[in-house]
Order: C-alpha cells, then structure tokens, then sequence
C-alpha cells in the first residue's frame, strides 16, 4: 500500500501535466486564428487596390441568386481556374457572364489579380469587357471571387470550328464561312496589335487558343481570359513560370509557345506564335493535340510540307462546302492566310512576324477575297 503522500503527489503532477496540455492547445488554436485572420487580412487589403476601379461591386448574394445557386443549368464553360456561368442581373435586366474562382486552385488569387490589373485600364473593340467584380465571402465563411463580365451569345471560337465535340444543345446551327474566318483572324489579331504595341506598357495575353475568344451577336471576335497575363514592365518572371507549371500551360499544350516551357523570357512573340496555331487550327480545322500528330509530325510541318500545291488537301472541308463561288481562288487565298500562320509560328521568337505587319496582311487577303467575289459576279 502506497503512503497517501505520493498518491497526492502523483495526482498534482497529472493535473498539471493536463493543465499545459489545455494551456498548449488554446496556444495553439489562437496562433492559428491569429495567423488565417492575418491570410485574410492581407488578401482584403491587396484587393481594394485593384478592384477601386469598378465604380459598383457586386455581392456574393446577388450573384447567388443571379445564377440559381450557381446552378449547372446556367454553366456554359470551365477553365485553369473556375467556371463560368450565364447569370441575369434583375437590376440591370442585364444578361451577364459570371467567372468564379476556385479558390482552393493553387494560383487562382494571382489569376484574379493578374485579369483585374490587366484589364482595368484598356478598352478595345475585340476585347471582352470586364464590368465588374465580387471580392467576398461565401455563406460557409469562404473566400469568394468572380469576375463579371459582358455575355457573348455566340460563344467561344472553339465550339465553331469544333462542332461535332460539342453536346447538341450547344452546337451552332452552321459553320463559319472563310470570309467570317478572316474577320475573325483580323478581329484577334486587332486586339493583340493593341496589348503589344498601343498600351502604355505592353500586355502578353499568354494564354491565347479558340476557347478564350469569343463571339457576340455579329460573330465579331473578343478576346477573353487574362488570367495569365503579365504586364510586360511590371511581371515578376519567377511567380509567372511558377504559375505556369501549375496550372496555366497545362490547360493550353499545343498553344504555349516553346520557349516558355523551357523557362524562357516572356514576351509579345509569345502570343504571335500562339496567333500562328490558332490561324492553322481554324483554316485547317484540326486541333494541334489532334491524335494524328506526333514526333516530329505536328499541324505546323503538316500544313507547311502541303503548301502550296496541297493547300486544299489540308484546309478545312467545311470551309470549301461553305461560301465559295466558281471563279474565286480558294488556293490562292488559303495559302496566304496559312502562311501567315506559319510566318507566326517559327520556332525562333525574333523570327516570328509582328501583329502589325499580320493585321495588315490579313486586311490584304481579306480585300483580294472581296475583289475575287466582285469579279466572280460579272
């Protein structure tokens, strides 16, 4: 039998012991807080100075109800970083284009970031216009963001040239004539003639494919999606690659340019050469992830080994069914346009043309088309 002095002993010790553990837990606990309070704090005070542009913010709760609870009947696209949803805005009566954020997506507060700062100062006919933002809290306590913008009721580029991979509720009704194809290349083209060369510092889009311009009710052309975007005076080179590996070139292989994979420096040849593959993809109408291209055979060495003699062999069968007459050089007229895809396209940066020199080129294919068709009619 154990004297009553040590079991007193023994019982202070425990109770004590079990005392610092509570005292270390609520520790514990208030770091944490203190440290998610300060995550949020911080987040909170960075955003205020970019969104301070828009003139109205818009609510968690508006756009809530303007989605029906961000219901899957109203999700009309999905990228890097969120989805997109169609919403109606009942003070407005305004059908709007809502992009919201999936905040648990490594990168997608720099995505937000980056689409707000690049946007807030520019204003281009061919670019989607950005009418404001939410920057909030879901109602489980969440960090919610979206970006709203002007709604295309002709969707993306991708879903025309692309219609058998759509789901039948989405397909366009037709195809794209090859005149409708050159405004589109000149409408893309345009804009990105604007980003590099125009704007105060110059804009590397970054993240230029068919899913990322979109149409409205005349099938002008808008381009979309600035989440990679990096102004070019201002971008910090290490976050950008970073962010790339994570999530950014992942969604666009067969449209980043080749030296970003491999670390090299951003810039505006970036986007030329991306312009380049979308030029071939809508002529051509193949994908450049197509299956049938592989090794050393890419849309790029296809279209190029088919030119001139060929061109018809590997342009679009859509388009030689859709809008041509007798008499009008289809050859003639799709070589050009895909040499100036090639031309964008070259391996080496400073070997690739410049949107200026492209949007004139294109304005030129597109004026001998009208000049075929005016002769073809006499």
């Amino acid at each position: 039998m154990q004297p009553a002095g040590n079991s007193r002993k023994k019982l202070v010790i425990g109770v004590s012991i079990g005392i610092s553990l509570l005292f270390l837990c609520f520790i514990a606990s208030v770091s944490l807080c203190w440290l998610k309070s300060r995550n949020k704090k911080k987040i909170n005070e960075e955003t205020p100075s970019t969104l301070g542009f828009f003139h109205e913010m818009i609510s968690y709760g508006d756009l809530r109800n303007a989605t029906d609870g961000f219901s899957s009947i109203n999700l009309i696209g999905s990228g890097s970083f969120g989805t997109v949803f169609k919403a109606l805005l009942p003070a407005k009566n305004k059908v709007v284009a809502v992009k919201v954020l999936n905040m648990q997506r490594r990168g997608a507060m720099k995505s937000f970031m980056a689409e707000c700062e690049s946007l807030k100062d520019i204003r281009h006919r061919n670019l989607v216009k950005l009418l404001t933002a939410c920057s909030s809290i879901d109602f489980q306590g969440n960090e919610f963001r979206a970006l709203i913008y002007e709604y295309m009721p002709n969707g993306s580029l991708d879903m025309w040239l692309h219609p058998n991979e759509m789901e039948k509720i989405s397909r366009p009704s037709r195809t794209l004539t090859l005149l409708e194809r050159i405004n589109i290349a000149i409408d893309v083209a345009s804009v990105l003639e604007y980003l590099h060369v125009s704007c105060h510092d110059a804009i590397a889009h970054c993240d230029l494919k068919p899913s990322n311009v979109l149409l409205d009710d005349d099938l002008t052309a808008h381009v979309s999606d600035f989440g990679l975007a990096r102004i070019l005076l201002k971008f910090d080179q290490e976050t950008f690659i970073n962010q790339l590996s994570s999530a950014g070139v992942r969604g666009s292989i067969g449209y980043a340019a080749p030296e970003y994979a491999m670390g090299g420096k951003i810039s505006v040849h970036g986007d030329a050469y991306s312009f380049g593959i979308l030029i071939l993809e809508m002529f051509s109408g193949k994908r450049p992830t197509d299956e049938m291209f592989g090794g050393d055979f890419t849309l790029r060495s296809c279209i190029r080994s088919a030119l001139p003699e060929q061109v018809l062999d590997v342009a679009d069968e859509l388009i030689l069914h859709n809008g041509l007459r007798i008499g009008f050089p289809a050859a003639e007229c799709l070589t050009k346009v895909l040499e100036v895809g090639l031309g964008c396209s070259e391996e080496s940066p400073g070997n690739r043309l410049g949107m200026s020199e492209v949007v004139k080129e294109l304005i030129s294919i597109k004026e001998m088309f009208f000049k075929a068709r005016r002769g073809a009619r006499r």
